[in-house]
């Protein structure tokens, strides 16, 4: 799951070798910390939240098919 979310961030960044994802286990769900280059916070969360709302939706659809619940978070 880490690769799709690393992907999907990469294609919407100027630079997507700054792009990293961290995942750790908490409260029965696997948290993904996306990090990604100052300039390109802006571009990941969108227009109020649509863009960072979308890939939430497809990363937690994606952890549905394995019966896990899946979180995502934008990290400075």
């Amino acid at each position: 799951m880490e690769h799709l979310l690393a992907y999907l961030a990469k294609g919407l960044v100027d630079h997507p070798d700054e792009v990293t994802v961290d995942s750790f286990e908490e409260d029965d769900a696997l948290v993904l910390e996306l990090r990604v280059g100052d300039d390109d916070t802006g571009k990941v969360i969108g227009r109020n939240g649509r863009t960072v709302q979308a890939i939430r939706t497809v990363m937690r659809a994606c952890g549905a098919k394995q019966d896990r619940r899946v979180l995502v978070d934008v990290v400075d």
